[in-house]
C-alpha cells in the first residue's frame, strides 16, 4: 500500500511470513517512510529555448513510436549544449513484447555502452513523462546527471488506469532517487504546458477495466 502526500511516501509491505493453524499465510506488516523533495511545476518561460525544443522533439518521438505499433512514450539524450546524442521510443512490441522495452531503460542501456559513468553525469535526458520505478533505476545505475520531463505519473495514470499493458505505478521518481546516494542529481519537471500535447497521444489508447 502507498500513502502519498507532497513530500512523503509511506510503504506498508509484508515483513514476515507466518503459517496459521489452517496452513494459510499470515503476513505481519512493517512501515517505511521515504522523505523526498516534492519538486514543483515548471513553466515554459522558466526553461531555455533549447529545453523547449528538445521536449517538443520528445513528443514527436512518442508519436513515431506509436506509429510503429509501440506505446506512445519516448526520450532523448543530449549534452549540456543541447546537442542530441541519442533518441529512443518505446520498443516493447517491436521487441516481441519485451517488458523492459520502456524508452528510458532502452536509452540508458544503449548509452551505458557508449559513455562512461563520469561522462553520463554530464548528460541530460529529456523525457515525455515522469519515469517509472524500472526506468528511474536504470537512470540511477547508469549515473545520469540530469532529467527534464513533461508529464506527471499521476496524470498518465488517469489514462492508463489498470490496463495490463501499462498499470501505472503511484510512486514518484523523486521518492526512488531519494533512497539513493546521489542527492545532487538534477530533476526538472513536470511541465504542464506541454503535458496536454503529450497526453493527447494516450487518448483512447489504453483500456482500463473501469471502462
Amino acid at each position: 500500500m502507498l500513502l502519498i502526500d507532497a513530500e512523503t511516501v509511506t510503504i506498508i509491505a509484508p515483513s514476515e511470513l507466518i503459517l496459521n493453524e489452517k496452513g494459510l499465510a499470515d503476513m505481519s506488516k512493517e512501515v517505511m517512510k521515504i522523505q523526498y523533495e516534492a519538486g514543483h511545476e515548471v513553466k515554459l518561460s522558466e526553461l531555455s529555448e533549447t529545453d523547449v525544443r528538445l521536449l517538443r522533439r520528445v513528443i514527436e518521438i512518442c508519436a513515431e513510436a506509436k506509429e510503429k505499433g509501440n506505446y506512445p512514450f519516448g526520450c532523448l539524450l543530449a549534452d549540456r549544449n543541447g546537442n542530441i546524442l541519442m533518441e529512443q521510443g518505446n520498443c516493447e512490441n517491436e521487441h516481441k513484447g519485451d517488458c523492459t522495452g520502456h524508452a528510458e531503460t532502452e536509452l540508458m542501456r544503449r548509452a551505458s555502452q557508449v559513455y562512461s559513468k563520469e561522462e553520463m553525469w554530464d548528460l541530460v535526458m529529456y523525457n515525455c513523462g515522469e519515469p517509472c520505478a524500472m526506468c528511474s533505476g536504470a537512470m540511477y545505475w547508469g549515473n545520469l546527471g540530469k532529467l527534464v520531463y513533461i508529464g506527471r505519473e499521476s496524470t498518465l495514470k488517469k489514462y492508463t488506469g489498470d490496463d495490463i499493458r501499462n498499470p501505472t505505478l503511484a510512486l514518484p521518481c523523486r521518492a526512488i532517487f531519494a533512497c539513493g546516494q546521489k542527492p545532487d542529481m538534477e530533476l526538472v519537471g513536470p511541465v504542464p504546458e506541454l503535458e496536454e500535447e503529450f497526453m493527447k497521444l494516450h487518448e483512447g489508447f489504453w483500456h482500463p477495466s473501469e471502462e
